[in-house]
């Protein structure tokens, strides 16, 4: 329950895609000095477990890591024993939330239609990542909690300052923070460090 309180005190996720272990290491390291505690790192990056693995060393308890875009449970598996916390995928793969459950991580599947996200619900999702979000906005989120109030859901995808409240105010327990936050870059420079810390910053007064 740690993990989840985790990521419902802080209301969204950040998300590091693309970036080599160095990288990716010095970008969490802005975000936590920008206020940022809970980050994704994305499996279809450079040797991604090695960035996991680098950035629960340097934390510890002070940051909650986990992988993302994983799409089958053996990425899951491998994951979590290099230290993610929690699972998350694009797509709803049962045999991967069973995998992550049973391997004591936080299980958050992504889904598109209330029959998806149901049953990912149903099959042991601890969040399901409403994905992508941007089709759909934020009266989506109201509508779906109406006749199913039990979903803790986190829309993702084309999510930014101006949009974040607005989901979160219809329901959604958080959301996933991706381009809008940290974007891609050829060079991680001492400016593009400085900018990521500052929109961190930014994020989190937005959803306090």
């Amino acid at each position: 329950m740690k993990t989840l309180n985790k990521i419902y005190k802080q209301k969204f996720i950040a998300i590091i895609r693309g970036y080599t272990p160095d990288d990716a290491l010095a970008i969490a390291r802005s975000l936590y000095e920008g206020g940022v505690k809970v980050f994704e790192i994305a499996t279809n990056s450079p040797k991604p477990l090695k960035t996991i693995e680098r950035i629960t060393d340097e934390f510890g308890d002070k940051v909650t890591v986990g992988a993302g875009t994983v799409l089958d449970p053996e990425t899951a598996r491998s994951a979590i024993l290099a230290g993610s916390q929690f699972i998350l995928s694009p797509t709803l793969n049962i045999e991967t939330i069973k995998m992550t459950k049973r391997y004591g991580a936080i299980s958050i599947p992504g889904a598109y239609t209330p029959t998806e996200i149901l049953t990912a619900f149903e099959e042991g999702g601890d969040i399901v990542k409403i994905f992508p979000a941007s089709k759909l906005g934020p009266d989506y989120v109201k509508e779906l909690l109406g006749p199913l109030n039990q979903l803790k859901l986190l829309p993702t995808g084309g999510i930014n300052l101006d949009n974040m409240n607005d989901y979160l105010e219809q329901g959604a327990i958080g959301v996933g923070i991706g381009s809008s936050l940290v974007h891609q870059t050829d060079q991680v420079s001492t400016e593009f460090l400085t900018e990521i810390k500052t929109k961190a910053e930014k994020f989190v007064q937005s959803v306090q």
